[in-house]
């Protein structure tokens, strides 16, 4: 019978490893979180964090002085296995956006020697579908006595940044399992922290359902973004038009942006592109439409620049959305490299919640910026930038991709 209890092992100490290692561990179970980042390890085993996720330090530094959570970088034996590691892309055949599970792989094969009968390991990465039915391939290949012994399951993470640590504990959770008795192992696991609904499905359901999820959203981020070229380019306020066709009530039209970031939805579309090509022609068309929205903030700064003879450009905001350090796949983070490469001007940006050691060009503070820019470009609608004073920046020229200083 398993124990209410577990040591569980989490392998990366990430945006979602981290919390769930920490929210397992005030539940009372013995966790050990594994990352290959040695300064990751020891911040956390000093009970701070690595990261910038609110209350994420509170419920760390409990975790870690209960003698419940500890940080390594190689695993133990253990009763549950969690694997939450990136799964980004990488160049195949030509295609740029293929998946790249040498993470998750690396991580399988590592915990591979440290399995034993009744295990369970979970995939929490989001992966294309059959991923975690390769994992148990993997694990197989280097301990074939381990047949019919162990179990797998994918429980996708459905947190926002920003809100990660409630979301962890009130969303519905999938648990999608490669056996019935994984299914089971799986939810009586999630149960001990989660009060959402549990949803038991198999694992390429379960897979594929996360997929769906940001598709979805990207498809109605598209569209919005779509509309602001469209607007722009017959001169209508799109901020505006959208509130006013929101006003239907059945319609209920996103705010575009200078692109779409993060570590799901700019990325797990391409999954599913990747997986069945030729059906996904309107997901890939949404990302193509999103992909190509900081190339088309870039020209418009271009543009404006050329008006200048030695043009100051100062960008507010690098991370992929507001009030997060986070700048995974950020459009805010790419046009800004894009700017700093192009000699049209001096390049000036700000981010307040971004560390200066974690980029390689100077951050100034928002006060100097708007100071001496002459090209103001709003990438990320952080709080700090709403509380702009809209006349201090009336004779500069704006270009707000998030709406906010309107």
């Amino acid at each position: 019978m398993q124990r209410l209890t577990q040591k569980i092992i989490v392998m990366g100490l990430g945006y979602i490893g981290l919390p769930t290692a920490s929210m397992l561990a005030t539940k009372g179970h013995t966790v050990l979180g594994v990352d290959i980042n040695e300064e990751a390890v020891a911040t956390i085993n000093s009970g701070r964090i690595h990261i910038i996720e609110p209350d994420l330090d509170i419920l760390v530094r409990s975790a870690v002085n209960s003698g419940n959570l500890k940080a390594s970088t190689v695993p133990e034996e253990g009763d549950t296995f969690i694997i939450a590691v990136p799964t980004p892309f990488k160049a195949v055949d030509g295609n740029p956006k293929a998946p790249d599970l040498s993470y998750v792989e690396s991580a399988t094969r590592t915990i591979a020697p440290f399995l034993r009968e009744g295990n369970l390991i979970i995939l929490e990465s989001t992966s294309p579908v059959g991923t975690t039915e390769l994992i148990h391939r993997l694990v197989l290949e280097s301990r074939p006595e381990l047949e019919g012994k162990i179990h797998a399951a994918h429980c996708p993470e459905r947190v926002l940044p920003g809100h990660i640590l409630r979301e962890l504990v009130d969303n519905d959770r999938i648990i999608g399992g490669t056996s019935k008795a994984a299914i089971a192992k799986a939810k009586e696991l999630y149960k001990t922290f989660c009060n959402g609904a549990i949803l038991e499905t198999d694992s390429r359901t379960a897979e594929l359902s996360k997929l769906v999820e940001n598709s979805f959203r990207d498809v109605n981020i598209a569209f919005a973004n779509e509309l602001s070229l469209i607007c722009d380019e017959l001169g209508v306020n799109v901020w505006e038009t959208i509130a006013l066709a929101n006003r239907h009530p059945r319609v209920n039209i996103l705010q575009p942006g200078p692109g779409v970031g993060g570590h799901c939805i700019a990325v797990d579309p391409w999954f599913i592109v990747s997986s069945a090509p030729a059906q996904s022609r309107l997901i890939r068309t949404a990302r193509e439409v999103n992909d190509a929205k900081p190339h088309w903030v870039v020209e418009k700064v271009r543009a404006k620049a050329a008006r200048f003879r030695e043009p100051v450009i100062g960008c507010l905001g690098l991370t992929f959305k507001a009030n997060i350090d986070d700048m995974r796949e950020s459009p805010s983070f790419d046009i800004v490299k894009d700017l700093l490469g192009q000699d049209i001007g001096t390049v000036m940006a700000c981010d307040p919640n971004v560390q200066p050691h974690k980029v390689d060009f100077p951050l100034h503070s928002l006060k100097d910026v708007l100071k001496r820019a002459d090209i103001l470009v709003v990438l990320v609608d952080h709080d700090e930038f709403k509380e702009i004073d809209l006349e201090t920046i009336k004779d500069k020229v704006v270009i707000d991709t998030k709406g906010v200083l309107r």
